[in-house]
Formats: C-alpha cells, structure tokens, sequence
C-alpha cells in the first residue's frame, strides 16, 4: 500500500503580472466610467449611459477581482487547509451576476425609449465615445499583455467586462452616426439592446464556468473516463475507484483516486506510472494517489455515483473515449 500527494503552486512573478494588469486596468476605466456618465447627461444618450453603468460595474469587478487576487494569497490554515483560493471563483461569480443586472437594465430603460426616443447631442456622443472605446482597448491589451489570461478566469471575466464596454462604445458610435446623418433616434435604444445581449452571453459564459469550479466539478478540458481508462491500463492495475477531478481555482486543477493492484506487484513503479501519465497527459499536477492491494480495498463510494460507468463492456468504453 502506498500514498503520494503532490503539487505544484503559480510563481510569484504570475500573480505579480496579473496584480499589475488589475491595478492598471482599474485606473483607466474608472476614469472613463466617471467621462462616460457625465458626457451620457450632457448628450442625453441611453448608449453612453448604459456603456457608463457597464463601467461602473467593471471598475467594481475589477476591484473586487484585484481583491480577491490578493486575499487568495493568505497562506492554508487548519480551518482553510486549501487557503482562500476559491475567492477568485466567487469573485468570477459575482462579476457574472452584474453583467446580468447591468444587462437587463439597458433593456428595461431601452423598452422605454423605443416609443419615446428623445434627441441626442449626436457630435458629442460620437466623440466621448470614441474617447471611451481607445481607453477600453488600451485597459484591454493591458491584461493581454501583462496577464495570464489563459489560466485565471477571474482576470478572463474582468477582460470580458472590459470588451463589453469596448462593444458598448462602438454601438453608441454607431448610433450617433446614425442619428447625426438620418435622424433616426431609435438607433440609440436599438444598439444598447444588442450590446446588452452581448453582455449577456459574455456573463453566462463566465457564470457557468465558475459554477462548475465551486460545484467542483470536473473540468471542461478532462474527460474523466479517460482518465480512468487510462489508469486501468496501467500493467498491474486491477482498478481504479473513488476518482474525483476538481478544480481549486483556475489553473489549478487537482485528482484523488484509489488504485487497487495486484499483490505481487511494485506499488512503487505503479505509483510512478499513474503520476506520470496524470501529469503528462491530462496536465494534473495536484495528485493523491492511494494504493491498494486485494485484502486492503476500500469500498468504492463511486458505484452509487456513478453505477453506468462500471457497467460499461469494452466496446461501450471505446465508444465513449471516442
């Protein structure tokens, strides 16, 4: 019988980057949110409002990100034995659910405006908005650049709010556009609406995502039967249960798994196998691995959950690797 638990932690110039894209970030659009809004009553425009209130939820989004960055460095502690990771999920969650309200606010006020369309100071609301779009691309290519958007999907959901407000700038461009040349004062309900199911989706996409992390759920990009799979065709291995595959926080993606072998064989070079076929081919590098031989065998807690998956006969197996 035999144990392993290893792990591997993100550097400190990783989390440093991604503080710093934060910090810089949050500078640019909280200054432009407060442009936005007075410029939207100046001109009278739902658009610049709507990009405006959008940005009063991405300056909040992207504090309570950076906060949760910095929170989540807290060291373990016996009552938090996985630190305060999870915060960067919640955060992600919290941002999701304000792109919603913001959202459903745009097309509430634009329900209005589309049997009452008020004029609107078009030149300006053309210019503050441009205005607007240039800082939301240049906060953009700042998180691209100093961040790790790839493995953080608390800086992904900030950067998504972000494009939402680039999105919401050049529909209330177009709209002036629009209304400058031909009058058309619907223009400006019209393109805030679009831009708020444009921030819909980016919201449910980010929703979906950090619910699964806190449902613990396997990850989208591991396929737990293969892992399975491949476990059970390690030489020895007679089978694998209680395999749970989870994620910590984003990027850290971790396994547990009860390995039952045969009694005379090395428990050590199964052990070596299965962290190694883990690591290298499903890119887990947080692993527990417990060994156990026939007259030591846990009772598997996965055949209630999961009772399809040891059913499954070998042409069915394929089928589902497939």
């Amino acid at each position: 019988m035999g144990q392993y638990h290893g792990h591997s932690h993100e550097g400190p110039l990783h989390g440093k980057n991604n503080r710093t894209a934060l910090i810089i970030s949050l500078i640019i659009t909280a200054s432009i949110m407060v442009f936005e809004f007075l410029g939207g009553l100046f001109t009278n425009s739902l658009a610049l409002l709507s990009d405006a209130g959008h940005m009063l939820s991405d300056t909040t989004s992207l504090g309570l990100s950076l906060f949760a960055m910095i929170f989540a460095l807290k060291p373990p502690s016996p009552q938090k034995t996985y630190g305060f990771y999870r915060f960067e999920i919640l955060a992600a969650f919290f941002n999701g659910l304000t792109l919603f309200l913001i959202a459903s606010l745009i097309i509430w006020e634009a329900y209005g405006r589309f049997f009452a369309p008020p004029s609107i100071n078009s030149p300006y609301m053309i210019s503050i908005a441009a205005f607007g779009l240039i800082a939301n691309l240049l906060s953009a290519l700042v998180l691209l650049k100093k961040g790790d958007m790839s493995n953080s999907i608390n800086l992904r959901s900030a950067y998504l709010h972000i494009l939402g407000d680039a999105l919401g700038s050049v529909g209330a461009i177009i709209a002036g556009v629009l209304m400058y040349y031909f009058s058309w004062y619907t223009a400006d309900p019209i393109i805030s609406v679009i831009v708020a199911l444009l921030i819909l989706k980016s919201a449910w996409n980010i929703i979906n995502e950090s619910v699964n992390i806190l449902l613990e759920g396997t990850p989208p990009t591991i396929n737990w039967l293969e892992v399975r799979e491949s476990l059970r065709c390690i030489d020895g291995v007679q089978d694998v249960h209680d395999l749970h595959i989870w994620t910590i926080t984003s990027g850290r993606d971790s396994l547990t798994c009860h390995l039952l072998i045969e009694v005379n064989k090395d428990a050590q070079i199964i052990l070596r196998e299965a962290i190694n076929i883990i690591r290298d081919q499903f890119q887990i590098n947080h692993t527990t691995i417990q060994i156990e031989i026939a007259d030591f065998n846990h009772e598997t807690c996965l055949q209630t959950a999961f009772p399809s998956a040891h059913r499954l006969d070998d042409n069915q197996k394929d089928s589902s690797l497939v």
